[in-house]
């Protein structure tokens, strides 16, 4: 299969309503979109990953109002927490209705709902009237892509069309939420943190964010996010003998050796929008080792940790 890559709206709609599927930007990372109404479009997102049908794919849309009938009950702190930060990287885990198909949902009775904040997706949304699964594009358990370029070099010959929308906004996949007991409740850490949900809820939302059995949504799976190069969390040991990068989010002059650094100012905003592209050059380099510094577990970088905690468990 050729692939090609460009900006033709009308091309990606063309081929998304014949069945096939195509990347797509958002404001976190490029996802690889299909016809959420066409099982069998559904169904090559998961061969052109090689992702299991058991992990769910989460289902994009315009606006509220068109996804509600996708769902039998969207909970009123659900609609404030919409309203403050939708368009954006958050995602409802919601009872799916009858339209949902099970192999959207990896068989279970709920289903996430995003509301993507990237201008030339919403257009791309409104334009097709119904919703888009989608999950990353990239390969399965490999590093997500914030650049359609990083989208060719792994899904290259697997899928027709990358829309290219530039490079991804945000740096982090979307936080998805869900609701127990009527508390709200963090499946997976994002680009909206905690604490800014707690400044609606009113409280700190509790996170439970690694699978006990089934997988609930995406992102939950131990190993993820991962490069190719053995990737190690934390400071690269003096003794270290072996041709290894320290990756940080600035350059230290007391570490030597090939470094490279995800802000100039120390910013987490920068280092998190950084932090995929960073890792994708540092793979490239084909050394024997990264290292990646730790954050400060709070706010994105709770995020970014939990994120790097997962490429690492390839490696453990």
């Amino acid at each position: 299969m050729h692939t090609a890559l460009g900006t033709d709206l009308f091309k990606a709609l063309t081929l998304i309503e014949s069945g096939q599927t195509v990347a797509v930007p958002t404001e976190t990372v490029y996802g690889l979109a299909a016809d959420a109404n066409n099982e069998d479009a559904v169904l090559s997102i998961f061969a052109a990953k090689g992702r299991p049908t058991s992990n769910p794919l989460i289902l994009h849309f315009a606006a509220l109002e068109t996804a509600l009938p996708y769902t039998t009950s969207f909970p009123s702190i659900f609609a404030a927490l919409y309203t403050a930060f939708c368009p954006g990287p958050l995602t409802f885990i919601v009872p799916k209705s009858s339209l949902v198909s099970g192999l959207i949902t990896g068989g279970q009775e709920t289903v996430a709902l995003r509301f993507p904040k990237h201008p030339l997706l919403g257009q791309l949304l409104q334009t097709l009237g119904r919703p888009l699964a989608a999950p990353s594009a990239n390969l399965y358990g490999q590093l997500s892509p914030t650049s359609a370029e990083h989208v060719y070099s792994q899904l290259n010959g697997r899928i027709p069309y990358i829309l290219d929308g530039g490079t991804c906004n945000e740096g982090l996949e979307s936080t998805i939420i869900g609701l127990e007991n009527e508390q709200v409740v963090v499946y997976r850490y994002g680009s909206i943190t905690p604490e800014a949900l707690a400044t609606v809820l009113g409280y700190l939302p509790e996170a439970k964010v690694h699978a006990e059995g089934a997988v609930l949504t995406s992102g939950m799976v131990k190993h993820h996010y991962a490069t190719q190069t053995p990737l190690y969390l934390g400071t690269k040991p003096a003794q270290e003998e072996a041709l290894a990068l320290q990756i940080s989010i600035q350059a230290d002059p007391k570490i030597g050796g090939p470094q490279l650094s995800l802000s100039t100012d120390g910013s987490m905003i920068e280092a998190a929008r950084n932090l995929y592209a960073t890792l994708h050059q540092a793979d490239a380099l084909g050394l024997e080792k990264i290292y990646v510094a730790a954050f400060p577990n709070e706010g994105l970088g709770r995020a970014m940790n939990d994120r790097l905690a997962r490429a690492a468990a390839k490696f453990a």
